[in-house]
């Protein structure tokens, strides 16, 4: 039968796992079989995809991605590695959107954003102590290397405007808008969706606070537009935007950005 070993397509007799792993000649460390790792000895099927992974060994580097991709549902990392997103504001929201996308093995990224990290950020923004002065978009471009080196990141330190919107994100399947400020919010959505047809945007409103984790939820309220969060819980005096509930919505607009990656467009 031919299955897929470590990312090669292989022919092979052998009629289970434990028989595979003796034929290469490796250990059981780590077998991923179709997305989900097991210990059992499990039959192999024509076309499985397999993961045979020594623990504490690097890979080749041309096995490295296929290896980082192993955990992935099948046929969703091929989806990701094609697609193209690009996400305005590297706060709390977008800078941990950047990095699950890029763990999700999304191929190409756009961050955009005219800040630099201060302290106040390191409560719930993906960044570091040794990022502090960086411009967000070079912080999070470091940051994204070294998780996943196979990804394009395009970096742009710029405000988006009204203006410049069109140039910027042309060309990319979702946008996904990151935003603190209401207005800014309002511009970016209105503006993709009037002269960027083509576009899917996925926005976020009402993370700030410790409320229940229940209440963020994922809504299609357009065509090509779905919001994350709760719609209630703004940022204000006495009501700060604290790290839980902000990857809570973070991870509502990743998720929704793979979805219509996959061509799923119901939430």
């Amino acid at each position: 039968m031919r299955i897929t070993v470590n990312g090669k397509e292989i022919e092979t007799n052998c009629n289970t796992i434990y028989e595979l792993c003796e034929y290469l000649g490796k250990l059981k460390d780590v077998v991923i079989i179709n997305g989900y790792q097991t210990s059992e000895n499990c039959t192999l099927s024509e076309q499985d995809v397999v993961f045979v992974i020594e623990k504490g060994v690097m890979p080749e580097q041309n096995d490295l991605e296929s290896m980082m991709a192993a955990r992935h549902t099948p046929q969703v990392h091929a989806r990701a590695k094609a697609a193209k997103v690009a996400i305005a504001g590297l706060g709390g929201l977008g800078s941990n959107i950047a990095v699950v996308l890029a763990r999700t093995g999304v191929g190409s990224l756009l961050l955009v954003d005219f800040d630099i990290v201060e302290p106040s950020n390191l409560n719930r923004q993906n960044y570091h102590i040794d990022h502090l002065g960086l411009p967000k978009t070079v912080a999070l471009q470091k940051q994204i290397r070294k998780i996943n080196p196979f990804i394009k990141v395009k970096i742009k330190t710029v405000r988006v405007e009204e203006a410049n919107i069109p140039e910027l994100f042309a060309g990319y399947d979702v946008v996904c808008e990151a935003f603190d400020n209401p207005e800014a919010k309002a511009m970016l959505v209105n503006t993709v969706l009037e002269q960027l047809p083509g576009v899917k945007i996925v926005a976020a409103s009402g993370m700030a606070g410790y409320a229940s984790s229940n209440l963020i939820r994922t809504e299609q309220r357009l065509k090509n537009l779905y919001i994350c969060g709760d719609s209630e819980n703004a940022a204000r005096i006495g009501n700060g935007l604290m790290a839980p509930r902000v990857q809570i919505c973070a991870g509502h607009q990743a998720n929704m950005v793979l979805r219509l990656l996959l061509g799923i467009e119901e939430v």
